[in-house]
Order: C-alpha cells, then sequence, then structure tokens
C-alpha cells in the first residue's frame, strides 16, 4: 500500500476506534513499528490527533460535535450574516441553487429573497422564512427529519436530486481542515450533500474562522471539491498554499 493511502486508512481507523494502539496499527497495516510512529507523528502534526501512551488517540479539542440549531445560531452571529450576505451576491436571477441546513447558510434568505429562484434545500427554517415570498420557487429533498440541526437527511433514494441541473450549490460544515476536508456531525446529512456536491456546477463552502482545522464525524467531500471559500477571516498560510493550488477562491465577507 502507498504511503498518501496508508495514511489515509491509519487516520479513518483511529477517528472509528478513538483510541488505538501503535501495535494494534502495525497488524492491521502490516507494517514495521518505525513506519507506524512516521506515519502517526504525520498525523500528529497536523493537529487532529494526539499521542497516548503506547498509542495515538483523536484530539477531541478538535472536534466538532452536533450541538442543536439554536446553540450554534447565537455563536459568531455578526460573522455569518456577514457570509451569508457575502455568499448572496454570487446569486443571479433564474439561478437553480442549493442551500444547506446551516447557521450560516440561513443568512442568505435575507438578500436573495426578493430575487427569482429555484431553490432546493434540506433546511426547514429556510422553508419557514421563504413562504413568504412567492418569487422563490422553493424545492425539498425531503428525508428523516434530524430535530437537533432543524434540517432534512436521506439514508438513501436520493431520485429526486437527479432531475435538476444545480448552478450553484451553498454548503455548511461543522469543521474543515486538510486532512479531513469539509466534515459534518450528522450522518443522516451526508449521502445527501456529497450527492449535492457532485450535482452541483459550482459549490461554496461558507464558515467563519472558528471552523478551520475542526472536524465532524463524518466527511461529505474532500476541500478540493470547493470552487468558493467563503468565510470571515483569512485563513492561515497552509490553507492559502492548498486552495491556491487547488483553484478554490478565498472570498473573505466585509
Amino acid at each position: 500500500m502507498i504511503k498518501d493511502k496508508r495514511i489515509n486508512k491509519i487516520e479513518e481507523y483511529i477517528i472509528k476506534h478513538k483510541s488505538v494502539s501503535l501495535d494494534e496499527l502495525m497488524e492491521v497495516f502490516k507494517v514495521s513499528k518505525n513506519t507506524i510512529r512516521r506515519d502517526v507523528q504525520e498525523l500528529v502534526e497536523k493537529g487532529d490527533f494526539k499521542k497516548v501512551y503506547g498509542g495515538v488517540a483523536i484530539n477531541e479539542d478538535k472536534r466538532a460535535k452536533l450541538e442543536s440549531f439554536n446553540d450554534r445560531q447565537i455563536r459568531n452571529q455578526k460573522e455569518k450574516e456577514n457570509i451569508g450576505r457575502t455568499a448572496a451576491d454570487f446569486v443571479k436571477n433564474g439561478d437553480i441553487i442549493f442551500i444547506d441546513s446551516g447557521t450560516t447558510t440561513i443568512e442568505m434568505i435575507d438578500y436573495i429573497k426578493e430575487k427569482e429562484l429555484t431553490v432546493i434545500t434540506n433546511s426547514l427554517d429556510f422553508i419557514v422564512r421563504a413562504i413568504p415570498f412567492e418569487n422563490l420557487n422553493v424545492i425539498t429533498a425531503g428525508g428523516v427529519l434530524e430535530r437537533r440541526t432543524n434540517s432534512f437527511g436521506f439514508l438513501k433514494y436520493l431520485d429526486i436530486l437527479n432531475a435538476y441541473n444545480i448552478n450553484k450549490a451553498f454548503m455548511a460544515s461543522t469543521g474543515v481542515s486538510l486532512s479531513n476536508g469539509v466534515t459534518n456531525a450528522s450522518p443522516l446529512e451526508t449521502e445527501l450533500k456529497t450527492s449535492i456536491i457532485n450535482r452541483s456546477s459550482e459549490v461554496f463552502l461558507l464558515v467563519d474562522h472558528d471552523k478551520f482545522d475542526r472536524y465532524g464525524l463524518m466527511t461529505y467531500c474532500q476541500l478540493e471539491k470547493i470552487d468558493y471559500l467563503v468565510t470571515d477571516r483569512l485563513p492561515n498560510e497552509t490553507y492559502q498554499e492548498y486552495t491556491k493550488k487547488n483553484n478554490i477562491q478565498i472570498v473573505v465577507a466585509q
């Protein structure tokens, strides 16, 4: 197994088990202790994991938990509003867009409510707030209601999405890191989010500065799949170099 693939598999294994010994990793991946030590050191240096006696564990300080919509909504509220307003500038009359569930993406509605749009969404809050605006043709993806996030998530049956060519997808995330990509904390939403990414011509990721170098339970896409990264502060040089290399445009909301 080549090194990059092995490290990715080791990373997935640690996340799944939360804490593992070096001996266990040696046995599972059939490599020497020196190799495992080097691989683990590489993962630890990224910040998502930490060394423990005889092994390695998830760095819980970096891991984002699934919180209620209301709890998340009050955090960094002004920054989220600025991000939502900035992202809305990219929406044009006649667009077919996807609005993800999230406390940042919901801020877009006040800045697109007068436009003529088709909006596909899994956000219960967006659906309710869009009711007065007849110019918004709202299509719900349906599925299972996740009450903690006020959103709908699919376990399967994504056929409805195949009928629509989405111009722009505006996505949310519980955490973003170079190692784990774009993540979320609700398993119900992951399949839907991944499908939307694959169906959209342009993908916008809306995240405030607190989301960087954090990760949720599941990865729904790698960061390289994003076209525009809309945030409130310029991320560090490592992210700047990565986005430049992968043709991702950073948009800093003012």
